[in-house]
């Protein structure tokens, strides 16, 4: 069975802003370019030109060899975990374009891969061609070397490279920046600087995320989840509590408050309530993990008794604590479900979420499109603020993580 590599690209000159596609498919085995393919599109987002590429060059495929299975590498980080099915489509423009890429192959007959920015040149390349020919009115045609040689297509490639670096060089001096500078329509704020300036999508709703304060098991690091005993704040994590609660009364912007079901957050957030003068609402799908049989105890003596299994969590989102615990992927699943509820019923408020290490990491980590072994490299204190806005068109902003200024005399 032949094997192909696509690799596309699009950009978009404003965001939205006059946009292009570029896609290249080469024979995985031998590097031999067989096609390629760019089109200017006229004003469409960054995102829909990714995408376009995207389905330009898996048709490209399929027209060589509807039986072969192909690679994709793409620099999108968003259109690699949306056709990967890690990250929902929520946009309507990507929807469509995303069904149609799917429908092209067999399911099993293609995998996606993100790739850094400078190993996407050559169909980087060629979308800025097509913007190129599109903005003189010209349309896209490949150049006269013949496209099906592995040499010539090597030269065609080296001979990009400095076309594509003047762009990335020359961005401070008013150019247009290269096809494949990343924008996601459903990842950043639409206002990010740089990009132009998107219809006004209201406010957002912001979400503070405080970590509930101390509990005896706190300062000895042990686990303690929501399969545990339970504890009650300590006299520092009442403390804490107070003093968050100051710090919050003094920002005046918190609206409503909800927290975990778990003693610690209760608690927490009852302290917090009492100042601000709001009521509390329970919402069980900020509860902590289950940690299973690992609930109370200090990381040094899981390894010690659990090896096997910690190195399997350490290693895999699906792995499960010993003794039937809760897994970081079935978490962020529980966290996500939760977090698009709670935007659809607090749009344009700020909300406190009194919750735990778990679904704050979770919920930053799902805000930043970040992997999920970026949970063990994130230090949350307690009784720490952090803060994530999410906007009406599905994109979010970290705006805050692990203040503690707050807890300093």
């Amino acid at each position: 069975m032949r094997e192909f590599i696509v690799e596309a690209d699009g950009g978009s000159r404003g965001n939205p802003g006059p946009a292009g596609y570029g896609a290249v498919v080469t024979d995985a085995a031998t590097g031999e370019i067989l096609a390629e393919e760019a089109e200017y599109l006229g004003v469409v987002t960054n995102n829909v030109a990714e995408y376009r590429g995207l389905l330009a060059g898996l048709r490209a495929a399929h027209a060589l060899d509807p039986t072969a299975t192909v690679r994709v590498r793409m620099d999108s980080k968003l259109v690699v975990e949306q056709m990967s099915g890690r990250w929902k489509i929520k946009h309507p423009d990507m929807k469509p374009l995303a069904a149609q890429s799917r429908s092209i192959f067999p399911p099993d007959q293609v995998t996606y891969e993100w790739i850094p920015r400078e190993q996407n040149k050559h169909a980087d390349r060629l979308a800025n061609e097509a913007m190129d020919a599109g903005a003189k009115g010209e349309p896209w045609s490949p150049p006269a070397v013949a496209a099906g040689s592995r040499a010539a297509g090597a030269a065609r490639v080296g001979a990009a490279a400095p076309h594509s670096e003047q762009r990335l060089e020359t961005v401070d001096e008013q150019q247009p920046p290269s096809a494949g500078a990343e924008t996601p329509d459903e990842q950043q704020p639409s206002s990010a600087p740089g990009w132009g300036s998107a219809p006004d999508l209201g406010a957002p709703a912001t979400f503070v995320l405080l970590r509930h304060g101390e509990t005896p098991l706190t300062p000895q690091k042990r686990f303690s989840g929501s399969g545990g005993t339970n504890p009650s704040l300590s006299e520092a994590g009442r403390e804490q509590a107070r003093r968050v609660a100051e710090a919050l009364a003094r920002r005046g912007t918190i609206q409503t408050i909800l927290a975990s079901p778990l003693i610690r957050t209760r608690e927490t957030a009852g302290v917090v309530a009492a100042r601000l003068g709001l009521d509390v609402t329970i919402e069980d799908g900020l509860r902590e993990t289950d940690f299973g049989a690992w609930e109370g105890l200090t990381f040094g003596e899981v390894r010690e008794r659990y090896p096997d299994d910690l190195n399997a969590w350490l290693a895999d989102p699906e792995a499960h604590p010993t003794g039937g615990g809760e897994s970081f992927a079935e978490t962020a699943t529980r966290l996500a479900v939760t977090r698009d509820k709670l935007i659809a019923a607090y749009a344009g408020r700020t909300v406190l979420l009194v919750t735990h290490v778990t679904p704050i990491k979770t919920l930053v980590r799902l805000a930043l499109g970040a992997p999920p072994e970026s949970l063990f490299r994130m230090e949350l204190s307690a009784a720490s603020l952090s803060a994530v806005a999410y906007y009406a068109d599905g994109n979010a902003s970290v705006r805050l993580f692990n203040d503690t200024s707050h807890l300093r005399p």
